[in-house]
Protein backbone atom coordinates (compact mmCIF):
# COMPACT_ATOMS: atom_id res chain seq x y z
CA UNK A 1 0.00 0.00 0.00
CA UNK A 2 1.22 3.05 -0.87
CA UNK A 3 2.06 6.32 1.81
CA UNK A 4 1.63 9.56 1.00
CA UNK A 5 2.97 13.00 2.62
CA UNK A 6 1.26 16.20 3.12
CA UNK A 7 2.47 19.23 4.32
CA UNK A 8 1.40 22.86 5.57
CA UNK A 9 3.84 25.02 6.41
CA UNK A 10 4.31 28.90 6.98
CA UNK A 11 5.90 31.78 8.56
CA UNK A 12 5.06 30.59 12.24
CA UNK A 13 4.80 26.49 11.78
CA UNK A 14 4.73 23.48 9.88
CA UNK A 15 2.53 20.61 10.06
CA UNK A 16 2.49 17.13 8.29
CA UNK A 17 0.12 14.21 7.91
CA UNK A 18 1.60 10.58 6.68
CA UNK A 19 -1.35 8.10 5.76
CA UNK A 20 -2.33 5.91 2.93
CA UNK A 21 -5.49 5.33 0.56
CA UNK A 22 -7.73 5.30 3.59
CA UNK A 23 -6.79 6.81 6.72
CA UNK A 24 -4.16 9.11 8.74
CA UNK A 25 -1.09 7.30 9.81
CA UNK A 26 0.41 9.73 12.06
CA UNK A 27 1.39 13.27 12.34
CA UNK A 28 4.40 15.69 12.56
CA UNK A 29 4.30 19.53 13.51
CA UNK A 30 7.69 21.72 13.46
CA UNK A 31 8.89 25.35 13.56
CA UNK A 32 8.50 27.77 10.42
CA UNK A 33 9.19 26.80 6.76
CA UNK A 34 8.88 29.92 4.70
CA UNK A 35 11.77 30.01 2.88
CA UNK A 36 11.30 33.59 2.28
CA UNK A 37 10.93 34.64 5.62
CA UNK A 38 13.30 32.38 7.60
CA UNK A 39 16.20 31.14 4.74
CA UNK A 40 16.52 27.74 3.35
CA UNK A 41 18.56 26.20 6.29
CA UNK A 42 15.43 27.18 9.11
CA UNK A 43 13.21 25.98 6.26
CA UNK A 44 15.36 22.45 6.30
CA UNK A 45 14.93 21.96 10.05
CA UNK A 46 11.34 22.52 10.44
CA UNK A 47 10.53 20.51 7.68
CA UNK A 48 12.86 17.69 8.67
CA UNK A 49 11.50 17.94 12.05
CA UNK A 50 7.75 17.49 10.96
CA UNK A 51 8.37 14.41 8.95
CA UNK A 52 10.39 12.82 10.85
CA UNK A 53 8.01 13.52 13.64
CA UNK A 54 4.65 11.86 11.34
CA UNK A 55 7.00 9.28 10.20
CA UNK A 56 8.13 8.26 14.36
CA UNK A 57 3.90 8.28 15.39
CA UNK A 58 3.30 6.15 11.96
CA UNK A 59 6.10 3.53 12.72
CA UNK A 60 7.07 4.62 8.87
CA UNK A 61 10.76 5.04 7.66
CA UNK A 62 10.92 8.14 5.53
CA UNK A 63 12.27 6.05 2.47
CA UNK A 64 8.78 4.37 2.65
CA UNK A 65 7.08 7.42 0.98
CA UNK A 66 5.97 7.54 -2.44
CA UNK A 67 4.50 10.37 -2.79
CA UNK A 68 4.18 14.30 -1.42
CA UNK A 69 2.63 17.35 -1.68
CA UNK A 70 3.87 20.22 -0.18
CA UNK A 71 2.04 23.47 0.56
CA UNK A 72 4.05 26.22 1.90
CA UNK A 73 3.92 30.19 1.81
CA UNK A 74 6.21 31.84 -0.68
CA UNK A 75 6.42 28.52 -2.87
CA UNK A 76 4.61 29.86 -5.55
CA UNK A 77 7.98 31.28 -6.93
CA UNK A 78 9.78 28.97 -9.19
CA UNK A 79 13.04 28.65 -7.81
CA UNK A 80 11.84 28.35 -3.96
CA UNK A 81 9.45 25.04 -5.42
CA UNK A 82 12.45 23.90 -7.00
CA UNK A 83 14.70 24.31 -3.84
CA UNK A 84 11.84 22.71 -1.40
CA UNK A 85 11.66 19.66 -4.06
CA UNK A 86 15.65 19.13 -3.37
CA UNK A 87 15.07 19.16 0.15
CA UNK A 88 11.95 16.74 0.60
CA UNK A 89 13.70 14.03 -1.67
CA UNK A 90 16.98 14.63 0.66
CA UNK A 91 14.95 14.04 3.57
CA UNK A 92 13.00 11.44 1.87
CA UNK A 93 15.84 9.86 0.62
CA UNK A 94 14.37 6.68 -0.87
CA UNK A 95 13.22 6.13 -4.26
CA UNK A 96 10.70 8.44 -4.55
CA UNK A 97 11.04 10.34 -7.99
CA UNK A 98 10.99 14.21 -8.20
CA UNK A 99 7.89 13.95 -10.24
CA UNK A 100 5.92 12.89 -7.22
CA UNK A 101 7.14 15.58 -5.21
CA UNK A 102 4.50 18.42 -5.77
CA UNK A 103 5.85 21.22 -4.45
CA UNK A 104 2.82 24.03 -4.48
CA UNK A 105 1.89 27.78 -2.86
CA UNK A 106 -0.10 27.20 0.58
CA UNK A 107 -3.09 29.01 -0.97
CA UNK A 108 -3.37 26.90 -3.18
CA UNK A 109 -3.88 23.26 -1.36
CA UNK A 110 -6.33 25.81 1.07
CA UNK A 111 -8.27 25.91 -2.58
CA UNK A 112 -8.03 22.44 -3.46
CA UNK A 113 -9.19 21.40 0.71
CA UNK A 114 -12.20 23.85 0.62
CA UNK A 115 -13.43 23.10 -2.61
CA UNK A 116 -12.14 20.38 -4.41
CA UNK A 117 -11.68 21.24 -8.19
CA UNK A 118 -14.22 24.06 -7.92
CA UNK A 119 -14.59 27.02 -8.45
CA UNK A 120 -14.31 29.43 -4.67
CA UNK A 121 -12.30 31.32 -2.74
CA UNK A 122 -10.17 31.49 0.15
CA UNK A 123 -8.31 33.96 2.44
CA UNK A 124 -5.50 32.89 4.49
CA UNK A 125 -4.73 35.61 6.76
CA UNK A 126 -1.57 33.54 9.27
CA UNK A 127 2.01 34.84 9.84
CA UNK A 128 1.18 36.57 6.09
CA UNK A 129 -1.62 37.18 4.17
CA UNK A 130 -3.59 36.09 0.22
CA UNK A 131 -6.67 35.86 -1.05
CA UNK A 132 -6.95 33.11 -3.88
CA UNK A 133 -9.57 32.01 -6.14
CA UNK A 134 -10.93 29.80 -8.92
CA UNK A 135 -13.50 30.50 -10.82
CA UNK A 136 -15.87 28.05 -13.35
CA UNK A 137 -13.13 28.40 -16.61
CA UNK A 138 -10.63 26.79 -14.18
CA UNK A 139 -8.50 30.08 -14.20
CA UNK A 140 -7.08 31.38 -11.05
CA UNK A 141 -6.25 34.76 -9.82
CA UNK A 142 -4.57 35.97 -6.80
CA UNK A 143 -4.48 39.58 -4.53
CA UNK A 144 -1.64 40.06 -1.89
CA UNK A 145 0.83 38.03 -0.34
CA UNK A 146 3.60 39.59 -1.58
CA UNK A 147 5.55 39.42 1.57
CA UNK A 148 5.63 41.72 4.92
CA UNK A 149 7.43 44.30 3.50
CA UNK A 150 5.02 45.56 0.98
CA UNK A 151 1.83 43.92 1.50
CA UNK A 152 0.27 41.28 3.86
CA UNK A 153 -2.36 43.32 5.10
CA UNK A 154 -4.52 42.01 8.04
CA UNK A 155 -1.81 39.27 8.70
CA UNK A 156 -0.62 38.26 11.82
CA UNK A 157 2.67 40.44 11.09
CA UNK A 158 0.66 43.32 10.01
CA UNK A 159 -1.50 43.94 12.70
CA UNK A 160 1.42 43.71 15.25
CA UNK A 161 3.23 45.89 13.18
CA UNK A 162 0.39 48.29 13.67
CA UNK A 163 0.16 48.13 16.82
CA UNK A 164 4.23 48.82 17.38
CA UNK A 165 3.25 52.07 15.16
CA UNK A 166 0.31 53.18 16.99
CA UNK A 167 2.01 52.80 20.25
CA UNK A 168 5.21 54.99 19.30
CA UNK A 169 3.04 57.50 17.53
CA UNK A 170 0.95 57.79 20.98
CA UNK A 171 4.36 58.38 22.55
CA UNK A 172 5.79 60.76 19.95
CA UNK A 173 2.49 62.85 20.75
CA UNK A 174 2.94 63.25 24.51
CA UNK A 175 6.55 61.76 25.80
CA UNK A 176 4.91 61.69 29.67
CA UNK A 177 1.60 60.23 29.03
CA UNK A 178 0.62 56.45 30.25
CA UNK A 179 0.32 54.51 26.56
CA UNK A 180 -1.58 51.27 27.47
CA UNK A 181 -0.49 49.76 24.57
CA UNK A 182 3.43 49.95 24.86
CA UNK A 183 3.06 48.65 28.55
CA UNK A 184 1.20 45.93 26.86
CA UNK A 185 4.67 45.20 24.51
CA UNK A 186 7.17 46.19 26.55
CA UNK A 187 5.59 43.09 28.67
CA UNK A 188 5.40 40.93 25.57
CA UNK A 189 8.91 41.26 24.44
CA UNK A 190 10.07 41.19 27.88
CA UNK A 191 11.62 44.45 27.93
CA UNK A 192 11.87 47.11 30.25
CA UNK A 193 11.91 50.86 28.24
CA UNK A 194 10.47 52.12 25.22
CA UNK A 195 14.17 52.85 24.12
CA UNK A 196 14.55 49.06 23.87
CA UNK A 197 11.27 48.44 22.13
CA UNK A 198 12.81 50.72 19.16
CA UNK A 199 16.23 48.56 18.38
CA UNK A 200 14.20 45.15 19.15
CA UNK A 201 11.19 46.41 16.40
CA UNK A 202 14.24 47.12 13.52
CA UNK A 203 15.85 44.06 14.28
CA UNK A 204 17.62 42.41 11.22
CA UNK A 205 15.81 39.60 10.72
CA UNK A 206 12.87 41.26 11.57
CA UNK A 207 11.05 41.55 14.52
CA UNK A 208 8.70 38.79 15.25
CA UNK A 209 5.51 41.24 14.88
CA UNK A 210 3.00 38.44 15.05
CA UNK A 211 3.85 37.71 18.31
CA UNK A 212 4.12 41.40 19.63
CA UNK A 213 0.83 41.53 20.88
CA UNK A 214 -2.11 39.37 21.01
CA UNK A 215 -6.06 41.03 19.75
CA UNK A 216 -6.86 40.30 22.88
CA UNK A 217 -4.19 42.61 24.51
CA UNK A 218 -4.74 45.09 21.88
CA UNK A 219 -8.67 45.26 22.59
CA UNK A 220 -7.73 45.35 26.30
CA UNK A 221 -4.91 48.02 25.61
CA UNK A 222 -7.43 50.02 23.69
CA UNK A 223 -10.14 50.02 26.09
CA UNK A 224 -7.58 51.24 28.76
CA UNK A 225 -6.57 54.06 26.34
CA UNK A 226 -9.82 55.24 26.08
CA UNK A 227 -10.53 55.41 29.56
CA UNK A 228 -7.72 57.53 30.64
Amino acid sequence: MAIYLGIDGGGSKTSCLIGDETSVLGAGTGGPSNVVRVGEAQARESLTTAIRQACRVANLEPSQIASACVGLAGAARPEISELVTGIISEIVSGKIKLAEIKVVGDMVIALEAAFGSGPGVVVIAGTGSIAYGRNHEGQTARAGGWGFAISDEGSGHWIGRSAVAAAVGAWDEDPGQNVPLIEILLKSWRLETIEQLVPAANATPAAGFRRAVSLRALARGFRRSRRS
